[in-house]
């Protein structure tokens, strides 16, 4: 239960095992189902007593995952939220090279400083729902593996390739060098993103919560883009703007398909 305790608590603890802690039926289940490594498995008395809980349960000792019943009361000790889940397990970490995602990818999430947790778990699910190629987390940003990230990625953590600790400048490089055009996104001041050009291959470029990208960045970026907002609203949530950004490029890329020649007609 200690190693569980740090992984939960250390980002350094992570880094160093290579592992994290996943808590829930939900996330759990994406794990499985998306062929994580999941080293074991910890569960509360009245996990079998929960449905869904049970069933995964079965489906993870049919798949080998060793499975360890706990006592009463100690998943409570143990866990990162007041109101645990029945059962947690720990799962190898996931990051490719971000060489990797930039061949593998047409459209790619950059966040720059961007320290929520809860906001990148969210980039990280909206990037899921839109079809984004994967997120580089750079340093300075949240641990994606952090609990709080893990939970609020809903799952999403599984299905999208992620990179992190580059630094943004040399991320930028390399992003040029794989075709890439690299957009920083503002608040204000930047091209409407309903206008702007949203090339084939284009990383989109997310700053911190407060204070946006830095300065000393904008030599790297190709432009860069903004959302209309009403004058009494300040910013939008950088997760809700990666939100708003990402659709409209699915929308585009929907578009673009069915307008090809041959594409069939509705």
């Amino acid at each position: 239960m200690q190693r569980l305790r740090r992984l939960l608590r250390q980002r350094s603890v992570r880094r160093s095992d290579g592992a994290f802690v996943v808590e829930g039926t939900k996330v759990l289940e994406a794990a499985l189902d998306a062929g994580a490594a999941i080293e074991a498995v910890y569960f509360a008395p009245e996990a079998h007593r929960q449905v869904a809980a049970a069933r995964l349960l079965a489906r993870l000792e049919a798949a080998g995952v060793r499975c360890f019943a706990l006592r009463a009361g100690v998943i409570e000790r143990v866990a990162d939220t007041t109101s645990p889940q029945s059962l947690c397990g720990v799962v190898s970490t996931l990051e490719r090279p971000l060489e990797a995602l930039a061949a593998a990818a047409e459209v790619l999430f950059v966040c720059v400083d961007v320290r929520d947790p809860g906001n990148l778990g969210a980039i990280i699910r909206s990037a899921a729902a839109a079809g984004v190629g994967g997120v580089i987390c750079c340093e300075g940003s949240a641990d994606p593996y952090n609990p709080k990230v893990v939970r609020a990625s809903a799952g999403a953590l599984f299905s999208v390739p992620i990179a992190l600790g580059i630094d943004a400048a040399e991320a930028f490089s390399a992003l040029h060098a794989g075709g890439f055009t690299v957009l920083g996104t503002l608040a204000r001041g930047g091209e409407d993103y309903a206008s702007a050009a949203l090339s084939p291959k284009l990383a989109l470029v997310l700053g911190n919560e407060a204070s946006g990208l830095p300065v000393e960045l904008a030599g790297g970026l190709d432009g860069s883009v903004s959302i209309p907002m009403a004058s009494a609203t300040e910013s939008l949530n950088v997760a809700m703007a990666a939100t708003v950004l990402g659709f409209e490029i699915a929308r585009r890329r929907r578009q673009d398909a069915a307008t090809k020649p041959g594409a069939p007609s509705i």
